[in-house]
């Protein structure tokens, strides 16, 4: 008679095999690791083991890590209590790193399941046992590494031969027999791109113009379906022109070799676009810090796009600027209302703007850039405002400042418009109290000790100097026609240089002077 069994312990079998191979037999390893463990735990049944009927085969995966969907569905069901006992072949099937393993104890501990491996008699309740099988993991990483030290040996050396050992096939080739081969019709597209940049001499330009005749990334099949064929972006356009592949070599550990591939492109063409991509490069990093970029990494337009700097040079004078990521992909479709923002006037207003909301304590202990780091969260342009959305404090809700602002107009001439006799009704004139108000806090920072320098206030707030020492005269105006220029326009149509070159050291030859102009 039998005897009487107290508790039936549930038994999991996990299978694993790293490769392929011999899979497709009807009596493969994960089936004979699983008949050998099914055998172990009949001969268990006396003390109630009983073999659970789910499954648990992780075919062609590596046991380097633990992101295998049958090790995750088995912890699943051990959280779900569903496994009192895991039963493995050998240790080395359920993992080959000891890190891991030592997570998979702390989880069998943690909800009291026992650990079997039937060719390595051990148990997990004893610090023997954690000890021998710890040791004998370490062989297993160790054997792990050794295999992949092996594999990146063999890549190297056939690299080195100028073999094509795998990966993401370049446009213009595909791979037969292990080899690339060219594909005529996408070597004549990609012979296209590196004349066509040559001839455009602009990423921007390019990317528009690849656009505009349907030239896009390329297919390839992937498991459940096809990828690519997308349109160009900076990124895959620049990987494309800088991939010496097309120039017949193979490529490994930052080293290229003669290849047994076919060049598209000829060294001539190759070479004289590196060079382009390396001059205009040149002088874009640490392009924030030297041109004082101070919402880099904030500002987005009202799509969603994030705006980064840039500049153009004109008879030597660089002209800092915001522009919408979008335009930079050359897909202007999906750009905000403004896509490309003068960055001066924009820094002054958004620091000025902080400063006025925020406590006074704040302003003074943290420069312009310290502020908006430390409080400003979000900064999105819209055709006729700023929104700023500050960082939340204290657990608050966070606050957001709206700025009146539109972007200036090319070839608009900054000038104080006669509105008529019926001064009261026209209001002041935006651009003049602009350029008052930042007078006034950009003489305080300097009065306060903020910035010992207009250099150094420059810098910070990503403008130059001159133009600071140029406006910052508008703080001396005598208060009457401060007054006068804050709550309406001057009288006539007169320019905001007339009235800067007016800012006399006495008040009473301001007056004298303006009536002159």
């Amino acid at each position: 008679m039998p005897a009487k069994v107290d508790k039936i312990l549930r038994c999991a079998i996990y299978t694993r095999k790293s490769t392929d191979h011999g899979l497709e037999l009807e009596f493969n390893s994960l089936d004979a690791q699983r008949e050998a463990c099914e055998a172990y735990i009949k001969s268990q049944a006396s003390v109630g083991w009983h073999a659970l009927p789910a499954r648990y085969d992780d075919p062609v995966y590596s046991g380097g890590n633990l992101d295998r969907p049958a090790v995750q569905k088995l912890l699943k069901d051990i959280e779900d209590g569903l496994v009192d006992v895991v039963v493995v072949y050998k240790i080395d099937r359920l993992t080959r790193s000891l890190a891991d393993f030592a997570k998979l104890v702390e989880i069998f501990d943690a909800k009291s399941v026992s650990f079997v491996a039937i060719t390595q008699q051990f148990n997990t309740t004893t610090s023997m046992g954690r000890l021998t099988l710890n040791v004998l993991l370490s062989f297993a990483q160790f054997e792990r590494e050794l295999a992949s030290e092996r594999v990146r040996d063999k890549v190297a050396a056939s690299r080195k031969k100028g073999k094509w050992t795998g990966g993401t096939t370049p446009l213009g080739y595909e791979t037969r027999d292990k080899r690339l081969v060219v594909n005529p019709a996408e070597a004549q597209i990609v012979r296209f791109i590196f004349n066509r940049y040559l001839q455009l001499k602009s990423f921007q330009k390019l990317i528009g113009d690849l656009n505009s005749k349907s030239i896009v990334t390329k297919r390839r099949a992937v498991t459940g379906g096809l990828a690519g064929g997308i349109p160009f972006s900076y990124g895959p356009l620049a990987y494309l022109l800088k991939n010496r592949t097309y120039l017949g070599e193979t490529g490994h550990a930052g080293k290229w070799f003669p290849g047994e591939h076919e060049a598209i492109v000829d060294r001539v063409a190759f070479e004289t676009v590196q060079q382009l991509l390396k001059k205009n490069s040149e002088g874009r990093t640490g392009r924030r810090e030297r041109a004082g970029a101070l919402l880099t990494g904030l500002i987005y337009d009202d799509r969603g796009n994030r705006m980064s700097p840039s500049y153009s040079v004109k008879n030597g004078i660089r002209y800092p600027f915001y522009v919408s990521s979008a335009l930079l992909r050359g897909r202007k479709d999906k750009a905000g209302s403004v896509g490309r923002l003068p960055s001066t006037d924009l820094e002054a207003d958004v620091v000025i703007g902080v400063r006025k909301r925020l406590p006074a304590d704040a302003c003074e202990s943290n420069t312009p850039r310290e502020l908006l780091e430390h409080f400003v969260d979000r900064i999105t342009v819209h055709s006729q405002e700023v929104v700023i959305t500050l960082k939340p404090q204290d657990h608050a809700q966070p606050e957001t400042i709206k700025l009146a602002w539109s972007p200036p107009r090319r070839k608009e001439p900054r000038a104080v418009q006669d509105h008529g006799p019926d001064m009261d009704s026209s209001g002041p004139d935006p651009q003049l109290v602009q350029a008052i108000v930042r007078a006034h806090c950009w003489l305080d920072l300097l009065r306060n000790g903020t910035f010992d320098t207009v250099e150094d206030l420059a810098q910070s707030i990503g403008m130059h100097p001159k133009f600071i020492r140029s406006r910052i005269h508008l703080a001396y105006l005598s208060p009457e026609l401060t007054k006068t220029f804050l709550s309406r326009a001057p009288h006539r149509s007169t320019t905001l240089g007339q009235i800067l070159a007016g800012v006399a050291p006495h008040w009473t030859e301001q007056s004298r002077h303006l009536e002159r102009a």
